[in-house]
Formats: structure tokens, sequence, C-alpha cells
């Protein structure tokens, strides 16, 4: 067996864990559908935004709160429903959370105004955050081994990715004969399944694999509010700009969250989150790993279709096309994780695959203007690390976690991306209103607004490589000490 895995014996979820992923199939194709769901739902909702605004006569803010409520309420509220789901049931919270996606996508049905629709997505990133930390807590606890594990994590995520690949195209398809709310209406379908399955393929969690602790409320106050003003406030930067007392207030208030929930989970005795195993080298590491290359995908992909579209002249069907490198690579890219991590093991792999990530952003922000064939190279780049980071990231997080706290394991790696990817979007286009003069989608640009935007894509770009570079050197320095842990399997 591998000398680089960690054996990680939490209290089997059922009587004599499945050896093989067929043994598990029923299970995996409920938590599947959950991460497809996760992976379609905003992707398809974007298709018909313009649908949207001319149906309900919405304004273009009121289309970024469309999408932007759903992104909050689910970062906001992951770590609460992750350490819920640690002390009621991680598979009880899970089906409340699918009957929850269930009832307000069928509610879309209904919906005659833009703020009926807003509430509704609001909803539904409630449900997010109870399904979506769950789910790879669930593969993780299903598995005794951490080959089996990384196997299903990849056979879960590659159902998710092609979901994201073809969802937009197929919204497009759909909304040529159906009105909008059937893009959101197909969760209700999705949701049942992943109900089904889960409900039949997984034992309900036994007393032994839950904590008994008490809920820690102020924690969990402090902690909600401080994720929801880190995630609000770089939305506000980029819709504002730098100049916004808003944005900055928002700023300020996420620090001082951020403070006194640090200050609660240090001095009280049952903390939501306890800082002594985050700071421990799998999880530490970990969440740096994934911080770096949400930083890194959020920034490139907030310049590239810019860059095509406007910068070169592209059509949106060009630019579409243009993005096909990444889309290939991250479905394909599933085949060879196992190997990748059967002959580095997952520490190195994570290490490497998030290196990978941040020296495509490096490539983009140095030699992206000089021709396609660099975007190329750097979206292959970054897309091959997230398909490897994404899944070895989350096993090796759980792994560093106590049994009885993989789901608010979980719950930190996917609320660590989401910072981090509001983040990278912010600093982009905070740099972009900067040193851009004049309006990006006019007609055509002058030489100088050329310049302007090719320097902005550089500074940038650049400013989130140094700052990705960092995390993953800290990460690095973190997963080396963690090494003298293992042993074979």
């Amino acid at each position: 067996m591998n000398s680089r895995f960690i054996r990680h014996r939490p209290t089997p979820i059922g009587a004599r864990p499945p050896q093989n992923l067929r043994d598990a199939w029923v299970a995996l194709l409920g938590l599947s559908a959950v991460f497809l769901f996760e992976m379609l739902d905003n992707s398809v909702l974007n298709v018909a935004l313009p649908t949207i605004s001319r149906e309900l006569n919405s304004s273009a803010a009121a289309l970024q709160w469309v999408t932007g409520t759903y992104s909050i309420v689910f970062g906001t509220l992951m770590l609460v429903f992750g350490a819920l789901a640690d002390r009621a049931g991680r598979r009880k919270v899970m089906l409340i959370g699918l009957v929850l996606l269930g009832t307000t996508s069928f509610a879309t049905a209904f919906v005659t105004t833009t703020a009926q629709l807003i509430a509704v997505r609001a909803a539904m990133g409630v449900a997010a955050a109870m399904t979506t930390p769950g789910s790879n807590a669930l593969v993780f606890r299903l598995f005794a081994d951490d080959r089996l594990r990384v196997r299903a994590m990849t056979v879960v995520s590659t159902v998710g990715l092609v979901g994201l690949a073809v969802g937009p195209i197929a919204g497009g398809f759909v909304l040529a004969f159906a009105p909008w709310q059937a893009l959101l209406l197909v969760n209700v379908p999705i949701a049942a399944i992943a109900f089904i399955a889960i409900r039949t393929g997984i034992p309900a969690d036994s007393p032994g694999e839950l904590h008994h602790e008490p809920i820690d409320a102020w924690g969990a106050v402090l902690g909600t509010a401080a994720i929801a003003t880190a995630l609000t406030a770089p939305t506000l930067f980029v819709q504002a700009g730098a100049r916004s007392a808003m944005a900055w207030i928002a700023l300020i208030a996420a620090l001082f969250f951020t403070a006194a929930f640090l200050l609660r989970e240090r001095s009280f005795s049952h903390p939501l989150l306890n800082l002594r195993i985050v700071a421990k080298p799998l999880v530490s590491s970990g969440l740096a790993f994934k911080a770096a290359s949400n930083l890194a995908v959020a920034g490139m992909g907030y310049f590239v279709t810019l860059q095509l579209q406007l910068d070169w002249g592209w059509s949106p069907a060009q630019a579409a096309l243009g993005m096909l490198p990444q889309v290939i690579v991250l479905i394909a890219g599933g085949a060879i994780i196992d190997v990748l991590v059967g002959k580095l093991g997952l520490s190195k792999a994570a290490w490497l695959s998030s290196s990978a990530v941040v020296a495509g952003l490096g490539m983009y922000s140095l030699l992206g203007r000089y021709g396609y064939g660099w975007i190329a190279a750097a979206l292959v780049l970054v897309a091959a690390g997230m398909r490897v980071v994404g899944v070895v990231v989350g096993t090796n997080v759980m792994r560093g976690m106590p049994a009885d706290r993989t789901t608010i394991g979980a719950a930190l790696v996917d609320t660590a991306g989401e910072i981090a990817a509001a983040v990278g979007t912010a600093v982009s286009g905070t740099v972009l209103a900067i040193l851009f003069a004049g309006q990006l989608a006019d007609g055509s640009w002058s030489a100088t607004q050329t310049t302007e935007f090719r320097c902005a894509v550089t500074v940038g770009e650049m400013l989130l490589t140094v700052f990705a570079t960092g995390l993953v050197v800290f990460g690095i320095v973190r997963a080396t000490s963690a090494t003298a842990h293992t042993f074979s399997l």
C-alpha cells in the first residue's frame, strides 16, 4: 500500500464500510446529485438573466442580487450547518436540506417579481449550505480507506463538473421553448433523487459518530456575521468601486466580527470552531491551498472573458469556445487523480496542484496579451490543478479533523474557497475600475483604453499571483510538518 497516505479511522458509518465503489453506488448516486445541483445552479441561471430582466422588469443591480444573494447566503451559513450536522446528524441535516431545496425550487413556478425571486434564491442558498458540506463529509465517512475516498470524491465531482459544462448549453436550449422557471424547477427531481438515494444508501449516524457538546450560539452569530460581511464587502467593491463608503464599512465590519469571533473561540469552553484543530498541519495547509486556488481561478475567470470579447472582439459564442480547453480538462482530468495521488500521496498532490493553479494565473498575467495560445495554456494549467485540488484538499482537511467534526471540516474548505473567490473577483474588479477610464461595454476602445485594460490585467493578476503564492508557500510549510505523522497503509 502507498506509504504516503494516513489511515484515518472514524467510527464506521455502517456495520461494515463498503470495500469498493460498487458497494456504495446508491449512496454515491445521491451524493452526486447534490453536487450536480451545486454546480448547475448559478451557471444555468446566468443564461436566463436577460430573459428574467425582461419578464420581471429587473434592473441590473437587482439581477446581481438574484445571483449574489444565493452565493452570500450559501457561503455565510455553511460553517453553522456544518457544526450542527456534526452534532444532530449529517444525514438528517442533509435530508432536511434536500426537502428545502425541492420546495423552494418548486416555488419558482409561482414567482412574479424580482423580490420574490431573490427570496427564493436566498432559501436555496440555505438549502445548499445544509447539503454541500454534508455531501463531502458523507463521502469521506462512507469509506474507511483513503484511496476509496479519493475515488469516490472524484466520481461525485465529475458528475457535477459535467453538469457545469453542459448546463449553460442545455439551459439555452430549454429557453428556446420553455419559460425561464424551468431552469430552476429541474432542481425538484434532482432533490428527490438525492433524498431517496441518500436515505436508502446511507445509514443514519450512530451516537458514537457525533459530538454532544452544546452549540456555541454566540460563536455561531459572530462567525456568521464575519463571513457575511467578508462576502458582501468584495461584492460592494466590484459594484461601487474603491470610493464606496458602504464597501469600506462592510470591510471594517468583517474585520471586527472576525476578531470578535476568534476571541470568542479562543476563550469559550465549547467553541463552534476549535482554533487548535484549525491550526493542525493537515487542516491549515489544506485551507491555504484551497484559498490560493480559488483566488487564482476567480481572478483569471473575471478577466479572460472580458479580454476575449471586449479587447479582442470575439463574439460570445467564440469566447465560449475559447474556454473549451478548461472544460475538457476539468471533466477528463478526473482520470488522473487516483494515479497522481497514488504516486505522490495526498499532501504532495495538494501542494503541487495548487501550485499549478497559481502558475497558470502567473502565466496569464504576463503572457496572456500575446495571443490565445498563452491563454489556452494557462486555462489548461489552472483547470488541471483545480481538478486535483478539489478532491485532495477536502480529503486532507477531513483527515486532520476529529472523527466527530468532519462536516465542519468540509464546511471550512468550502467557506475558505467562497471567501477567496470573492476576494479574487473584488481585487480584479477594483484594479480594473482604477486603471480603466470610461465604460467597458462601449462599442470600441481607444488605443489608450486598450493599454489601460491590458495594464489592469497584468497588475491585478500579478497582485493575486503574489498573494496566492504566499498562501501556497504557507501551505507547503505546514504540510511538511505533517509528514512525520504518515505511515504505510
